[in-house]
């Protein structure tokens, strides 16, 4: 425990902020195929399923993202296969991640990202909720890329359609969740956001797709998407989803914030030690004569808060020489 304090001034602590990258890819497989479907988590309630890396009884299972799907009240109807609940599922991530208009109606999804309610809005929609594990803080811009069959039978897809945020990096927009991006075919539809097929949202790791762009496939067995989307029901929409999923692609992002202090040591300063071992019998025992110049060896870096309570403890990678020769500046860098 130190015995002598240095108060740091505001020149001494510097705060800043690293964003760091990790690629993520998943493969089709892993959806459908590779495991048989152990890997897949259906609920009694029938309302999503969850998609793992390995079976999900694994103690090595982890969790990739859910999958399912949902519609407007501009297409419920209650004829439809499970109505109410997609209904609930389009109502519930609507108002978290789009939030509500003026007169306090739930906004619907727009994948023109003009909010209007006028035009792209998106009445049947499939909705990717990645896990916290794979997306961390938020999913980097213009890094998000997904590869879909969007046509053909429902035994044999074929037709590989690449989708992604093109540009966002520089074009993107916010909504009550966060940061959100346009999904398109291309990089060269950006310019033109009517040709958006879907959103990104980076900071809740959510992706939007309205269904339209499977229109010509035979999702479910025998039906088209437009009848299946009507008379399937979830876990049979996400399976028809899942079995048409190609790869996926994107970065995501850790926030490492930082607090780095300098620790100035001026010549004059720290050059004894409160060590009991560093006297023996009133004698400097690193001294071999009166003369020479009292010296010091520094390990530990100590931060205290203003009642001199230890908060945080830093440890040099070797001992230092300290003696009144010598002035010195120990950076330490506290993470959180």
């Amino acid at each position: 425990m130190a015995s002598t304090f240095k108060t740091l001034l505001n020149d001494d602590v510097v705060n800043t902020r690293t964003l760091l990258h990790e690629a993520i890819p998943i493969t089709g497989t892993i959806a459908s195929g590779t495991y048989a479907d152990n890997n897949i988590k259906t609920f009694s309630h029938g309302m999503f399923e969850s998609v793992y890396d390995y079976p999900y009884l694994s103690s090595s299972a982890n969790h990739i993202f859910d999958l399912t799907f949902g519609h407007s009240s501009n297409a419920a109807s209650s004829s439809h296969t499970q109505n109410s609940k997609k209904l609930n599922i389009y109502n519930q991530m609507a108002q978290v991640l789009m939030g509500y208009t003026t007169d306090g109606q739930i906004r619907k999804f727009d994948s023109d990202g003009t909010l209007d309610d006028l035009s792209g809005t998106m009445n049947h929609c499939f909705f990717m909720n990645f896990s916290r594990l794979l997306t961390k803080d938020e999913v980097k811009k213009n890094s998000f890329r997904l590869k879909l069959q969007t046509s053909g039978s429902h035994a044999s897809p074929d037709t590989l359609l690449t989708l992604g945020d093109f540009d966002a990096a520089d074009e993107y927009r916010t909504s009550p969740s966060g940061d959100y991006g346009l999904i398109f075919t291309s990089s060269a539809d950006v310019s033109d956001n009517t040709s958006s097929v879907g959103l990104i949202f980076y900071q809740a790791g959510v992706v939007v797709l309205t269904s339209s762009v499977f229109s010509t496939a035979e999702f479910v067995s025998g039906d088209l998407l437009p009848a299946a989307q009507t008379g399937s029901t979830i876990e049979q929409l996400a399976d028809g989803f899942r079995h048409r999923l190609y790869d996926i692609d994107f970065n995501n992002t850790i926030e490492l914030n930082s607090t780095i202090y300098f620790c100035r040591i001026n010549h004059n300063e720290f050059n004894y030690s409160a060590n009991p071992t560093y006297v023996s019998s009133s004698k400097l025992v690193v001294k071999n004569n009166v003369n020479d110049l009292p010296v010091s060896y520094l390990t530990t870096v100590g931060l205290y808060s203003a009642d001199n309570e230890l908060l945080a403890v830093a440890k040099l990678s070797e001992p230092i020489r300290k003696d009144p020769n010598t002035e010195l500046t120990l950076r330490v860098r506290l993470d959180y």
